[in-house]
């Protein structure tokens, strides 16, 4: 695929940036475009491998090995080379409803284990998928298209994220008539309250998209919570056909220590959405950084959204702990191509702290023991201490105290990025749904049936928190299980 010698005569380049002390001052998308004829010229890298490995989507060592969604990525390169966008995107819609998310926010698995990435570095698989897509917005072969014939069945989708709104679109691709339910103001989930602006612009990229799926007959029914007052789940179950429940994994894990009920102290979730709630709205009631010293305790990508958000906001200081090594600049013996890389990154939230106050705002082995707070009740410090990752008596590595390296940090500001245990235990007893050991809605991954006929469910509530790009993956998975129960078989891919 591509050039036969492409990948020895071309470098890999990817677009660039915009300069971080300039995009700090702004919510704007901090990405730039990479001209057409650049782009084909690293389409041209991408082998003629053979076994390529960047559509399989497997698990390896529990980590996603190429794309889970199997992107046709060899052939859209190819297409890409020989200037045939129009095809190139026909092939990329093939398997992903929404590439222009995706191209903005998966971390790449398909990178990670392309072929040539065990010699070179990786094709620029991400960047080219989203220049496809853009390009089919702006040539406008991307439009409304609505199924020809509707089959009278009637689907709800619980939960408007990205595992939701793939489902949505596969099932009405089907001909069903799908209502999509979201608790909150506006459709998106995670893709519109959990991801900055600055890396998925909610109004140009997300909106457009549901705009979209609406005038393809998708209806969004937003604040509206299934399982309570708003809506009860009998209701639900008796309106509906099936039902797809793709709700997320939003119980976010605490720190229940010393200090903790000072004000001043949020999950990481609370300080996103209210700052992109407020900044759709043009309001000022979000959880400011501005003249604050900001610690954040996790890592991520939430944890770098947080960084950035800050930096935004105009923060004094900016500190991010990690209770984690660093990882090693180079892949480590024990993680071997195609593995996904475990290897030492530094992200847009990094780079911009680091061009702001000189240095990469993280420690690592380094956790939080308790907040102090101030007469008011606030939280003014934060005490850490450094760890060493030793065996208990059972076997387990747990993070263990290292005597001598405790330090008191000041903090007006204090976010909790630790990741998150699972869904939502009211949603969970609402409908009565049997759960795994991790409190997970349980549901067998590819037949997606939850313990309730008739009732399906993908995503971070089946599987736990994971990558976007999983949760398109079960959301379009549970689409097709559901269409198969509503009409016997299902042609859905």
């Amino acid at each position: 695929m591509g050039k036969t010698t492409g990948f020895m005569e071309y470098i890999r380049e990817v677009p660039a940036d915009r300069a971080p002390l300039e995009r700090i001052n702004d919510w704007n998308e901090f990405h730039l475009h990479m001209p057409d004829e650049d782009l084909r010229t690293q389409g041209a890298r991408c082998m003629d491998c053979g076994v390529p490995f960047c559509h399989s989507g497997v698990l390896i060592s529990g980590m996603a090995s190429g794309c889970p969604i199997n992107n046709l990525i060899p052939e859209w390169n190819d297409l890409v080379y020989r200037n045939l966008w129009r095809q190139a995107l026909d092939r990329l819609h093939k398997t992903n409803n929404f590439p222009e998310f995706t191209g903005r926010v998966c971390p790449a698995p398909c990178e990670g284990s392309c072929t040539l990435a065990s010699i070179d570095p990786a094709v620029t698989i991400k960047n080219i998928e989203v220049s496809i897509a853009e390009r089919g917005f702006e040539e406008g072969w991307i439009v409304p298209a609505p199924p020809a014939n509707r089959t009278g069945k009637k689907v709800a989708v619980v939960g408007s994220g990205p595992a939701g709104l793939s489902a949505a679109a596969q099932l009405n691709k089907a001909g069903h008539n799908v209502t999509v339910f979201e608790r909150d103001d506006l459709p998106g989930g995670l893709l519109m309250y959990g991801i900055p602006n600055m890396k998925l612009d909610k109004r140009q990229v997300l909106l457009r998209r549901i705009t979209l799926m609406e005038a393809e007959g998708i209806c969004f029914v937003c604040n509206t919570e299934i399982g309570g007052n708003d809506y009860p789940t009998a209701k639900l179950r008796t309106e509906f056909d099936a039902v797809v429940v793709t709700t997320g994994a939003t119980l976010p894990r605490d720190l229940p220590i010393e200090g903790r009920a000072l004000k001043g102290i949020h999950f990481a979730m609370e300080f996103l959405t209210a700052n992109t709630k407020a900044l759709l709205s043009g309001s000022d009631d979000f959880i400011s950084a501005k003249g604050k010293d900001v610690i954040i305790i996790g890592g991520g990508d939430t944890g770098t959204d947080c960084v950035g958000t800050s930096l935004r906001h105009g923060c004094t200081t900016v500190g991010q702990l990690e209770i984690m090594p660093r990882s090693p600049d180079e892949r480590a013996a024990d993680n071997p191509w195609p593995e996904w890389p475990k290897t030492h990154k530094i992200d847009y939230g990094q780079e911009e702290a680091a061009a702001k106050f000189g240095d990469d705002p993280r420690a690592y082995l380094t956790t939080a023991t308790r907040f102090e707070g101030d007469r008011d009740g606030a939280v003014k410090a934060v005490h850490t201490v450094e760890v060493a990752w030793r065996k208990n008596d059972n076997g387990q590595f747990i993070p263990q105290p290292v005597p001598g390296t405790e330090q008191m940090q000041p903090a007006q500001l204090v976010l909790l990025a630790m990741g998150f245990l699972g869904p939502e235990q009211s949603l969970v007893d609402s409908f009565g749904f049997e759960q795994d050991q991790r409190s997970n809605i349980k549901a067998e991954y590819g037949a997606y049936g939850t313990s309730i006929p008739g009732i399906f469910a993908a995503g971070d509530c089946r599987r736990g928190q994971s990558l976007v790009v999983w949760a398109f993956n079960e959301g379009r998975g549970a689409a097709r299980e559901c269409d198969r129960y509503l009409m016997g078989n299902s042609e859905l891919p």
